[in-house]
Order: C-alpha cells, then sequence, then structure tokens
C-alpha cells in the first residue's frame, strides 16, 4: 500500500536564505516590477490616443504589450510577497492558477510575435500588397487566434500537471 495523502501546499524555495538580502531583493524586484507595468501601461495608452499608430504592428505591440503586462503580474507578485514577509508557501490550487496563467501569456507572446513577424513579411516582401494582406480583420483573428491557443495550451498543459499525484515531497 502506497502513501496517496495529496499536496494541500508548496514550499517555495526562495533565492536565498540570508534576510538581509530580502529588503533588497524586494526593493529590486519591486522596482522592476512597477517600471514594468508603467511602461506596459504607457505603451497601450499612447497607441490607443495617437491615431497615426492605429495600424497592424502598434496593434500586436499593444496586444504584446498588454501580455506583458498579464505575465509580469502572474509570478512576481506571489515572489514580492514571500520576500517582505518571509511566507514561502503557496496553496495547491494558487499554483495551479498560477501556472495556468503563466503558460497562456507565454503562449499568446510567442503567437502574437509570429504575428508580427508575419506582418513584418508582408511589409517588406509584398509591399503593394500589404493594405489588402494585413487588413483590420486578418489581424483581428490573428490576435483571436492568440489568445485561443493560449487558452487551450494552458488549460491541457495545467490540467496534465495537476492530474498528477504529489504526495511526500512537496518543495
Amino acid at each position: 500500500m502506497n502513501n496517496n495523502t495529496e499536496m494541500s501546499e508548496f514550499i517555495l524555495l526562495g533565492l536565498t536564505k540570508t534576510p538581509e538580502f530580502h529588503i533588497f531583493l524586494f526593493m529590486m524586484f519591486t522596482f522592476i516590477y512597477i517600471t514594468t507595468l508603467v511602461g506596459n501601461l504607457a505603451m497601450i495608452l499612447l497607441i490607443l490616443l495617437d491615431d497615426h499608430l492605429h495600424t497592424p504592428m502598434y496593434f500586436f505591440l499593444s496586444n504584446l504589450s498588454l501580455v506583458d503586462f498579464g505575465s509580469s503580474s502572474t509570478v512576481t507578485p506571489k515572489v514580492i510577497t514571500g520576500l517582505l514577509t518571509g511566507n514561502s508557501v503557496i496553496s495547491y490550487n494558487a499554483c495551479a492558477v498560477q501556472m495556468f496563467f503563466f503558460v497562456f501569456f507565454a503562449t499568446v507572446d510567442s503567437y502574437i510575435l509570429a504575428s508580427m513577424a508575419y506582418d513584418r513579411y508582408a511589409a517588406v516582401c509584398k509591399p503593394l500588397h500589404y493594405t489588402t494582406t494585413m487588413t483590420k480583420r486578418v489581424c483581428t483573428c490573428l490576435a483571436i487566434a492568440s489568445y485561443t491557443f493560449g487558452i487551450l495550451n494552458a488549460s491541457i498543459q495545467t490540467g496534465d500537471t495537476f492530474s498528477l499525484h504529489f504526495c511526500v515531497y512537496n518543495k
């Protein structure tokens, strides 16, 4: 008979066990996180407000900024909180949700970058057909497909990972 006790939480191993570095790392990660959030929000706002930037390239760039905003907000707040409070425990469900969003944003990021590459290919290699190739409808379909494949991949990866049995070692 095996011990099949299910895990209810995981213990996250930190960057360092030296408490003196926790405040320094907390300040450094907080500064980088806030800079990332402000930069991405500024990019999205600038693209929305300036009519000259309503082109396919900037449409994909604003989506990339949105994905980067979400991606950096998936793991970083838990790391920052753990550094400040010393609490390095994450529940089983919170870990599953965090993994889902991490995989989702990573997948969407890849597909948005591929869409941007296609946009640049169309602009450089077929400049006379660019306006008929990269219409608003095509850009919207590429973006929707990116988010759809992101949800699909994240659901499969998270479902497969958390259908495994986690027992004994929870670090």
